[in-house]
């Protein structure tokens, strides 16, 4: 699994960090990285920072 992140969409809020903290980050300029690919048996968290982002800005591919 991997996650896409829509730039446009994503505000920094952090909540993503909150619930899978070894997969997101932010860097210093509040950017959001991600772990890719997801790896494997952390699938469920990065489906619940999906499902949890209040802008929508993350896709499972």
């Amino acid at each position: 699994m991997d996650i896409k992140v829509d730039f446009d969409r994503c505000e920094a809020n952090g909540v993503c960090v909150g619930i899978a903290p070894d997969l997101f980050d932010l860097n210093d300029d509040d950017e959001l990285t991600v772990v890719h690919p997801v790896p494997e048996g952390r699938e469920a968290d990065a489906r619940e920072a999906i499902a949890q982002c209040p802008r929508a800005a993350l896709t499972e591919v």
